[in-house]
């Protein structure tokens, strides 16, 4: 079914019933209707070819260790840099997309960064390891040209679902390649007959054909917002073209951004980390062999296919009943009970109970990322690159940091290690008790009186630009975003000096 939406005096259909501002307002995983379903599935994919491309060493390092004579800190290092990179990226990816589109930003960052996993297959050296692996790494912003695309896509009450599915499902790469680059291995191996130090290399070729395939998907399929793509919006005046200065600004001010950027560095921060650590963990306390090590380590990474979703799903079905204070509240308490178990598995000592500990955490801490991006979309409209690059960075920056940390050298053991991790994990979700909408509230305050969703979003915007309608999207977002306010709240009277859309008149 089709459904007309009028703007601009210019009538425009959609597949899927659409807001004012032409975001779908139902989120239908099985549809590919353009433009709304069709981003999603690009954009998830896309996401996943980079995830496999960038933990496709991991599960073939006792191989890749004994070829080029890799020692721990040498492993450590490479797990590093192959997080590292992305973390300039991520801001900066977020950046492209407020000043030129997701399409072209990911399309982009994907295909220049393809030529490293081809590279990987030559590498002969330690340094020549950890540097394929950064260069690699940078493919993980793509993350924030995801969560931007599906911000820019769907409508409030689904924004999480999508949000959730799209970066779970990208994720899932992670648990797959721990699956995928040990079978193409065995088969090149054995099957072939490639000396072992000669298999591995040819398997890098699977995931580096793959992203490539993903790059020029989304710049041939792609489409940048439900209207159009950014030239072509910004030729007709439907979308003012903002400047660097000002979109940054507005980002690096807000400090609901940089708590986000904190806490989500120790949801996702962690769970890179565990991707990285995993498979040589139960490889070598449990003496399991490789592909063992690969299944037990794919499975952490494998519940991204329900939890980060989930986790998505759950931030939109309590903010229907308590608005925003339910995505935050629901955030605290799924990252803490994260934090516990991540403490516990580093406790527990018998191979069956390190499993079942390391299946119930990967549900938590990847549903507390989930829940992380059902907020983001609401903390600013006019720089929602930007503050999705920073807290797409800050999972990074988490990321290295814990490495750096606890998992490089033999300072601690890897036990030790995820306990101490557990503990910083939990100390760093505690800020999200700052985080306070005027127009929402906050975890322990109600929101301020009086205050509405236009005081927040048009105050991006100066008097001289909100004269030449440059602040009409951030206008119509406001509008959609009142359902914030919870069941009770959505019904209270609009201020008499709230202005109203151009496309709600």
């Amino acid at each position: 079914m089709e459904v007309t939406q009028n703007s601009d005096n210019n009538d425009r259909k959609f597949a899927l019933p659409v807001d004012s501002e032409h975001k779908a307002t139902v989120f239908r995983l099985f549809s590919v209707a353009t433009p709304h379903m069709r981003a999603f599935h690009l954009s998830w994919i896309s996401f996943f070819a980079c995830f496999v491309s960038t933990f496709a060493a991991p599960p073939l390092l006792p191989i890749i260790r004994d070829n080029l004579n890799l020692t721990a800190t040498d492993i450590g290092n490479a797990g590093i840099a192959a997080v590292s990179g992305a973390v300039f990226a991520r801001v900066a990816m977020g950046t492209a997309c407020d000043l030129f589109g997701p399409r072209l930003a990911s399309s982009s960052l994907i295909l220049l960064t393809a030529p490293a996993v081809f590279l990987s297959a030559i590498a002969n050296s330690p340094a020549a390891f950890l540097m394929v692996r950064f260069f690699t790494g940078f493919s993980l912003a793509t993350f924030v040209s995801t969560q931007f695309w599906m911000s820019s896509m769907f409508s409030p009450g689904v924004v999480g679902t999508a949000n959730g599915l799209s970066g779970g499902w990208g994720n899932l790469g992670g648990g797959a390649t721990q699956l995928i680059m040990p079978l193409v291995y065995s088969l090149i191996h054995s099957h072939i007959g490639s000396t072992k130090f000669t298999a591995w290399r040819i398997a890098f070729f699977i995931p580096a054909i793959f992203q490539t395939l993903s790059a020029f998907a989304i710049f041939f399929l792609g489409q940048d917002m439900p209207d159009g793509n950014y030239v072509r919006l910004e030729k007709s005046g439907e979308k003012h073209k903002d400047s660097f200065s000002q979109v940054f600004y507005h980002a690096i001010t807000n400090y609901r951004g940089w708590i986000l950027a904190l806490t989500y560095g120790y949801c996702f921060g962690v769970e890179l980390t565990i991707d990285n650590i995993i498979a040589q963990y139960f490889y070598d306390r449990f003496n399991v062999n490789l592909h063992t090590a690969g299944i037990i380590a794919a499975s952490f990474g494998l519940a991204n296919l329900f939890s980060r979703p989930g986790g998505g799903i759950l931030s939109d079905v309590v903010a229907k009943r308590f608005g925003m204070r339910g995505r935050l509240w629901t955030l605290w308490v799924v990252q803490m009970i994260g934090g516990l178990l991540c403490l516990l598995l580093g406790i527990v000592g018998s191979l069956s109970a390190s499993i079942a500990v390391m299946l119930v955490f990967s549900v938590f801490v990847q549903a507390a990322c989930g829940l992380t991006f059902g907020v983001v979309p609401f903390v600013s409209r006019r720089s929602l690159g930007v503050i999705s690059g920073m807290t797409g960075g800050g999972g990074n920056v988490g990321a290295v940091l814990t490495q750096v940390i606890f998992f490089r050298g033999s300072r601690y053991s890897t036990e030790e290690g995820m306990m101490l991790m557990g503990v910083m994990m939990m100390c760093c979700t505690l800020p999200i008790l700052f985080i306070y909408f005027p127009q929402w509230g906050g975890l322990f305050c109600g929101p301020k009186k009086g205050s509405t969703e236009q005081d927040y979003y048009l105050s991006e915007w100066s008097k001289a630009e909100k004269e030449q309608g440059f602040h009409k999207m951030s206008l119509k977002f406001a509008d959609n975003s009142r359902t914030e306010r919870g069941k009770k709240g959505s019904s209270a009277p609009i201020p008499s000096n709230y202005e109203t859309s151009p496309t709600m008149v």
